[in-house]
Parts: structure tokens; C-alpha cells; sequence
């Protein structure tokens, strides 16, 4: 890194005949960024000039230029210009526009955790930034709050794609290399893999639980525990870190930082659907849009921009209040049918559950006994019940011997007919099957007639729409596939901490 009496000494200086250098806004690895004043224009821009020693080294050097050239090609409100280019005394730079105001990271750390509405409003408009650089086949890679600059207006710019890469004609980016901040990196880049704009989806949806709850995901004594934590560790319950949030937001986050890139969005965009409904649940819960006016405004529909009118005295603001109480109500049964990814939250009337029971009819009569009662315990996360460990995934055949299926029912205190049931679980991947019964419970799984519900590849928070005949006392979960185990990845077991049923 540049030296401090260097970085004094460049102070005033003019570069190429036309940038002043007049302060120093901050430095990184390759280069310090300086406030300076464009003499030609009369304006202040932002110069990032590469540190001497790095200019010595032909792969930073491209590394530098690759980025000038990326980012010149990037026209839009939500991403920092690129001015001008150019070289001095062997030592490149860049230019950008000046944005005056502070960066995200800067901003959490004076408010602590954003209003929802903000939060979501910021992280639509980095996404509409990244959305233009995925289109133009450009991987940030490193999205991280103090890459985003929150101009005089509110609203948010992204910066510094430094590490950025070109994609690959398939679709993937340089392989071998970890680049980027460990708070926010992605799994996959943590490990040193190919990376595509699902990396970008995930680093996101981490800077997105951030300014929710104030704090980043994961800590540990170095940076390369961090990102193993990312590989390895389910993000802390959002909503257990911010009461009172919707489960439309939650839902956008827990898909959004998916450890399998194939259950994240697949592109920005979708992700940015969900956050747009997730913000109009928001704003209807609340009654009201606050945080940063322009950034909400802009993010919320046109229609929903009366919201911070003259409160609903008028006409106008009484039909606003109309249609965004009926679209967040459609918004949340949008959202409880699954459409926005597997599991959490749900609404209606929970179901009041007196036990719970393993079921394993077919096998040795019992599975995991002694721990059931953690599904249905006060700690919906802390505490769970697990099946035996098996050496396949699935119930088919020979596999398991005669064992079709293991399962867990729960026990109602009086006859109900939930519309759905809620299961968290530290495995994900798992298929089951649901059962309802009036009385017994049956003694063989043909008992239970028909299938109530269904789940297919689970999350770690999977909701299950039920259709109940008659009202019933007994409900069991028949897992059909299992997910590998966490302690003994060869093999495979279900694990649940939780189940809830949905009146």
C-alpha cells in the first residue's frame, strides 16, 4: 500500500495537466482514491491512482485498465461514472464522478439496522445497477456496503468493480482465485470456484441482512474462518434478528444467500420482483413509506408514491391506501403458496399442538426417540430431532432393506383442518410426504390414505400447503428422500427443529 508521506506528497498535484488532487477519500490494496478537481470543467471528480509499486506489475496493471474499460461501458443512475482515463508519470488512474455523502457501510454503522422500507429501496437500486452490468456479461464481485455510495438525493450507486470479470462463453468467471470481502463472498467463490451473477445475487442478499439487522451474517477470528462460515453455516434467522419483519422480505433473503447457487435467483432481476413486493408488504404493514424519501419513492410503484402526501385526509391518498392494503394482501398469498422460494413464515392462526411422536412402522419401530419433543419445542432453532443416518438418499427398493419411508407426526389438542404446515430444518434437500388422520394414529403407513401435502428438494424453512378433508388430531411428515448429514456427508438422515401447523 502507498505510504502516508506519498499519499501527502501527491496532494496538488495535477495529473495530465487537468486533475488536482486535492484530498484523500481512502486507498485499498492497488490504489488510493483522491477528491480532486477537474481544472478543465470547474467540477470535483474521484481519481483512483494506482499505487507506483503496483503499476510495476503487468497482471495488476491489466487488472486496473480491465476495470476502466468495464466500467466506461456502465451508464446508469445506480452505478458510479467513469469520467476519463488516462496515465501520469507511468501510473494510471481513473476518474469517476464525485459523490458527495457517505457510503452504505458508513450509513449502518451511524443508524444501526434500516428502516425495512429503506433497506429493501437500497437493495433494489443496487440491484437495478447490477442488473446492467450482468446484461453487459459483468460479475462484480465484490458487492459489499462500502461499495456503495449514497448520493445527496438518497439515492444508492454502485462502485469500484475492481474485481470484476468478463463471463466466460459458459457462462462462469476465472476459477482458483477468492476475491472479495469474506463478510459478503458467496460460497462458491469462497472455495475458489467459477462464479456467474448468482455470486453477485448472494453477496447482495447479505448486504440486504445487514442493514436489516445492523450487523453482517458472520464473524470468527480471521477472514478465511468467515468465509467458511459462509460455506458451511446457514445464515442466523433474519426475523429472530429483526421481530416484526414480513415474510416476504425474509423469504428474499433466505433465497437470495441459498448455499446452492441453483436454489438462489437466477438472475438480479427476479431477485429484484421479490424485493419490489416484499417493499409494497412493507410499506402496507406500516402504513406509511419511511427512511430515505427518494430512494423509497423511487423503488415503491408509482401509484404507492401519494403514500407520503398529506397522510390520507385526501381522496387520493385514501384510494393509495386501498390498493396497497389489496396488493399486499394478494402479495402475501403470493408469497405463503411458495412462489417466492421454499419455506418460512406463514400466516393465519397456528394450530395448537400437544406432541409429537417418531414413526418408523416399517423399520425398527423407532427413530431417534428420546429427542422428538425438539420439534415441537419453544426453540424453533436451537434444539432438534433427527432421523438414524442411511446410506442412500431415498426410500426405493433394496436401498433401506423394507423400509419405506421414517417420519414424525405431530399431535393436535383438538381436531383441526390447518391450510398449512410450517417445518424448519437444519437439512434441506429432504422430500416428504404429509398425512392427515382423524384418529389412531394408523399402525402402517397405509393407514393414512392419501397424501395431504407435498415438499420436494426442502429448505431450511419449508412451508406446505395442505388440503385437510375433515378435521383430523393426528399429522405426519413422511420423509420419502433425505439430505446429506452434516456430520457425515456420505450419508443421509432429516433433521427438524420445528413443525407448525397453520390454521
Amino acid at each position: 500500500m502507498e505510504a502516508r508521506s506519498t499519499t501527502a506528497q501527491m496532494i496538488g498535484t495535477v495529473l495530465s495537466g487537468r486533475y488536482r488532487l486535492e484530498a484523500k477519500l481512502g486507498s485499498g490494496g492497488m490504489s488510493t482514491v483522491y477528491l480532486a478537481r477537474d481544472e478543465t470543467l470547474d467540477r470535483p471528480v474521484a481519481v483512483k491512482l494506482m499505487h507506483r509499486e503496483i503499476s510495476e506489475q503487468p497482471d495488476q496493471l491489466e487488472r486496473f485498465r480491465r476495470e476502466a474499460r468495464s466500467v466506461a461501458k456502465l451508464s446508469h443512475p445506480n452505478i458510479v461514472a467513469v469520467i476519463d482515463a488516462g496515465e501520469d508519470g507511468g501510473r494510471p488512474y481513473i476518474v469517476f464522478e464525485y459523490v458527495e455523502g457517505e457510503n452504505l457501510k458508513q450509513r449502518i454503522k451511524r443508524l444501526g439496522a434500516l428502516d425495512p422500507q429503506e433497506a429493501l429501496a437500497y437493495a433494489i437500486e443496487i440491484g437495478n445497477g447490477l442488473r446492467l452490468a450482468h446484461a453487459r456479461q459483468l460479475v462484480h464481485r465484490d458487492v459489499k456496503p462500502q461499495n456503495v455510495l449514497i448520493d445527496a438525493e438518497g439515492r444508492a450507486k454502485v462502485t469500484d468493480f475492481g474485481i470484476a470479470r468478463q463471463l466466460e462463453q459458459q457462462g462462469m468467471t476465472d476459477t482458483g482465485r477468492v476475491l472479495g470481502t469474506t463478510d459478503y463472498v458467496s460460497p462458491e467463490q469462497a472455495l475458489g470456484h467459477g462464479v456467474d451473477q448468482r455470486s453477485d445475487v448472494y453477496s447482495l442478499g447479505v448486504v440486504l441482512y445487514e442493514m436489516l439487522t445492523g450487523e453482517v451474517p458472520f464473524s470468527a477470528d480471521t477472514q478465511v474462518g468467515v468465509a467458511m462460515k459462509h460455506v458451511n453455516e446457514e445464515l442466523p434467522d433474519v426475523q429472530r434478528r429483526r421481530p416484526g419483519l414480513a415474510a416476504a422480505t425474509a423469504l428474499t433473503v433466505e433465497r437470495s444467500t441459498s448455499k446452492n447457487p441453483d436454489k438462489r435467483y437466477k438472475t438480479i432481476s427476479e431477485m429484484i420482483d421479490d424485493l419490489g413486493t416484499a417493499l409494497e408488504v412493507e410499506a402496507a404493514r406500516a402504513g406509511s413509506t419511511e427512511g430515505e424519501a427518494t430512494t423509497v419513492l423511487q423503488a415503491v410503484r408509482p401509484r404507492r408514491r401519494w403514500l407520503r402526501g398529506r397522510g390520507w385526509r385526501s381522496i387520493a391518498g385514501g384510494l393509495a391506501l386501498l390498493l396497497l392494503a389489496a396488493a399486499a394482501v394478494l402479495a402475501v398469498i403470493f408469497i405463503s403458496s411458495g412462489k417466492l422460494g421454499g419455506g418460512g413464515g406463514a400466516t393465519g392462526k397456528p394450530v395448537a399442538i400437544s406432541s409429537a411422536t417418531d414413526y418408523d412402522p416399517e423399520g425398527d419401530g423407532q427413530e431417534s426417540h428420546d429427542t422428538v419433543g425438539a420439534a415441537v419445542d419453544p426453540n424453533p432453532t436451537g434444539t432438534a430431532w433427527a432421523t438414524e443416518h442411511y446410506d442412500s438418499d431415498t426410500f426405493a427398493g433394496t436401498k433401506f432393506g423394507p423400509d419405506p419411508g421414517v417420519g414424525i407426526y405431530v399431535q393436535t389438542k383438538s381436531p383441526a383442518r390447518p391450510h398449512r404446515m410450517e417445518v424448519r430444518s437444519p437439512t434441506s434437500g429432504w422430500d416428504a410426504q404429509v398425512f392427515a388422520a382423524t384418529g389412531g394414529p394408523p399402525a402402517e403407513i397405509g393407514g393414512w390414505g392419501a397424501p395431504v401435502g407435498e415438499a420436494t428438494d426442502a429448505g431450511s424453512r419449508q412451508l406446505i400447503d395442505l388440503k385437510v378433508g375433515q378435521p383430523s388430531r393426528y399429522f405426519l411428515l413422511w420423509f420419502t428422500k433425505l439430505g446429506a448429514a452434516k456430520d457425515q456427508p456420505t450419508r443421509y438422515q432429516a433433521e427438524i427443529s420445528d413443525i407448525r401447523l397453520i390454521g
